[in-house]
């Protein structure tokens, strides 16, 4: 569990977790140092109890408690005490247990059914993410992983990797709402953390990579270039251990384009995303199934990171042209990326110095966004809010202000 964790939190080797321990020690005010030799040990099958000040800064530095980690207390004499923090989404020592239960270890006292059952629910929510409030969906979300995480150590073989499966899916769900609809995202990079650790309780390299590339979101959109590159890293290492579809590498791709916008590299970005469109392109004719819980994606999707891409990158007509083209095509059923896709192009309007028509463009969103709330929609009109500045004099900036800190939608704001 050492190796998972050290690998989600962009350590890519043994060394690079070695020489962020002696960094972030004298930092904690503490005076310890650690060879390679060490965390090997650590990762072995029956890993030594690090030493109190080597304990707090592997906690410090992985986010997580040593027995989620792997190490078993000198002192332990059964189960794993679950660690009291995070509360809000473990809630029970049955959610910590995931990390401290070794595969094969279990007895089965549920029947082969549960696998089937535990899964229906992770499907529903899969489908009630795209038209539920995030607020509502995601307390049944956490519950479900609870659950989860209580019948694994019950069910084993087949059934226990259908479980681990499910609950890994509903461990990204809920990373997935954490970051882009509630804007929470310390917390989603631990809930996304506990779907690695049950993505390789499963053995699913496909989910594994998934997860990844969502943790590589987070560092990304907040400039962290190096941080984002080594979970993306990871996540394409993890799609190579399985047969990946066309789509999966092109969705890849354009996951590591949206974090370079974000870091201030679009040329780059488009050159990924010319990468994503060239695969699509060539894997037309591809068997490989893309994975059924794979819904966030397809070409119209990928079309919407270029859009933005090329506003980024100060490609105004062609910025426009294609969002235009990605509004047309997007299905009834796109509520959430619609008001991205409205923002977007009132983003564009606004740097083209047409600040009615970016004003027009915005109100859209906020239609949108009443009917469905997206986080991530609401960034986008707050950003071009900002961009029309110059314009604030104007009535349809007033306008728009009128309609942006009205009572409902300023509550409504908040309240999410």
């Amino acid at each position: 569990m050492l190796k998972v964790a050290r690998v989600a939190a962009g350590y890519a080797s043994q060394q690079a977790l070695s020489d962020a321990i002696e960094t972030a020690a004298p930092r904690l005010g503490l005076d310890v140092t650690v060879g390679v030799r060490q965390v090997r040990r650590w990762e072995s099958s029956d890993p030594p109890w690090p030493s109190p000040e080597l304990g707090r800064v592997l906690t410090h530095l992985l986010g997580l408690e040593l027995e989620e980690l792997g190490f078993t207390p000198p002192w332990a004499t059964g189960e794993r005490p679950a660690p009291a923090r995070r509360a809000a989404i473990e809630g029970t020592a049955a959610a910590a247990r995931l990390a401290a239960v070794p595969a094969g270890s279990t007895s089965a006292v549920q029947p082969a059914s549960v696998g089937v059952d535990f899964g229906a629910v992770t499907r529903s929510h899969r489908r009630l993410y795209w038209s539920v409030a995030p607020a509502v969906l995601h307390p049944a979300v956490l519950e479900h992983t609870r659950l989860g995480c209580a019948l694994l150590p019950q069910v084993t073989n087949a059934c226990r990797r259908s479980v681990a499966s499910a609950l890994a899916e509903s461990y990204l769900l809920a990373g997935r709402i954490e970051f882009f609809d509630l804007r929470e995202p310390d917390q989603a990079d631990d809930t996304l953390l506990r779907g690695l650790q049950a993505a390789g309780e499963a053995d699913d390299p496909l989910l594994g990579a998934a997860i990844l590339a969502h943790m590589a979101f987070i560092p990304g959109w907040v400039g962290q270039r190096d941080k984002a590159a080594e979970r993306m890293v990871a996540a394409r290492a993890y799609a190579r251990r399985a047969p990946a579809s066309a789509e999966v590498w092109a969705w890849l791709d354009a996951v590591e384009a949206e974090c370079e916008t974000r870091c201030g590299s679009p040329r780059t970005a488009l050159n990924l995303i010319g990468h994503a469109e060239d695969a699509l392109e060539a894997g037309s004719g591809d068997s490989t199934p893309t994975p059924v819980w794979m819904d966030w994606f397809s070409p119209v999707r990928l079309a919407a990171f270029k859009g933005n891409t090329q506003l980024r990158a100060g490609h105004l007509p062609q910025a426009r042209t294609t969002l235009l083209g990605v509004l047309e095509d997007l299905p009834r059923t796109e509520d959430k990326q619609r008001s991205v896709i409205f923002g977007d192009l009132a983003a564009v309007e606004a740097a083209a110095g047409r600040p009615e028509a970016a004003c027009e463009y915005a109100v859209r969103a906020l239609d949108q966004l009443a009917i469905t709330w997206y986080a991530t929609g609401m960034d986008r009109v707050r950003e071009v809010r900002r961009s029309l500045a110059q314009w604030q004099h104007t009535q349809c900036v007033r306008d728009l202000d009128d309609r942006l800190y009205g009572w409902e939608t300023t509550v409504s704001a908040l309240q999410r």
